[in-house]
């Protein structure tokens, strides 16, 4: 039985399929079609020999707002196309989110393939507006929507188990420690599998950033009280580096 799943494409190989996917777009959408263009490492010649394709495909503004998805496994390779009418491609730019550091890259560096009407420098606009309170928001939100959250479950896994838990709960904590350090540098992380190294490379972390983020890289999550500790360590670092730019949260009972 032959082999399933990615085989090695030259980078060569891998463009000439970017630029197919391109011209059947614009057979399929004709007029509607507004920009097309390629994200990710293929954009940014970072693409390994097992790498996918990731496209934008833009269509012009019309009563029905567009957001779908095309994906599929071509063979040897896997391809993603995502469908936006222009609208609602501009506003998701403009919109800040706790993954902001790893999900906005794609509006910020593209190869377009086709854009007559110059749409993708809009794009970049877009992603470039939010305000310093924008971030600072958002900070916030995160501080309490997912790390708050964090080591409650933490806390929880150590009174009452189950500890199995514990290894995810730390890719997790680090996974978003890193971008609420990424989000204060307004820094656009390269790809999911960089977060850890490149947030490590930023100055100004929460103390215990460091120590939690090396032991989920190096994959040394067997111990539950090292885990829990690492953890505790990074909460406490990250109140401080919080309270110290003004991103603490309220206190109060009830804010309404």
């Amino acid at each position: 039985m032959p082999e399933i799943g990615p085989a090695p494409l030259s980078r060569d190989e891998r463009r000439r399929f970017c630029r197919d996917i391109a011209d059947r777009l614009r057979e399929v959408y004709g007029d509607r079609l507004l920009a097309v263009g390629v994200y990710g490492s293929v954009s940014r010649d970072a693409d390994g020999p097992y790498s996918d394709i990731e496209m934008l495909c833009v269509l012009r503004d019309s009563d029905e707002p567009v957001e779908f998805s095309y994906e599929w496994a071509a063979g040897s390779c896997k391809a993603e196309v995502d469908v936006y009418s222009a609208d609602v491609l501009l506003q998701d730019a403009a919109t800040l989110g706790a993954k902001w550091p790893l999900t906005h890259g794609c509006y910020f560096s593209q190869w377009a393939l086709y854009d007559p009407e110059g749409f993708f420098p809009r794009l970049r606009q877009a992603a470039e507006s939010p305000t310093e309170e924008d971030f600072r928001r958002n900070i916030r939100e995160v501080l309490v929507g997912e790390m708050y959250e964090f080591i409650g479950k933490v806390r929880n896994i150590r009174s009452r188990g189950p500890r199995t838990h514990l290894p995810f709960m730390a890719v997790k904590t680090a996974e978003y420690g890193a971008m609420l350090i990424g989000l204060h540098h307004r820094k656009l992380f390269s790809t999911g599998a960089m977060v850890l190294p490149e947030a490590l490379e930023l100055s100004d972390r929460p103390a215990g950033f460091d120590r939690l983020a090396q032991m989920v890289m190096s994959g040394e999550l067997t111990d539950p009280e090292a885990i829990v500790s690492a953890c505790e360590a990074f909460w406490n670092g990250l109140m401080e580096w919080a309270d110290r730019h003004g991103y603490a949260f309220d206190t109060v009972r009830i804010p309404f």
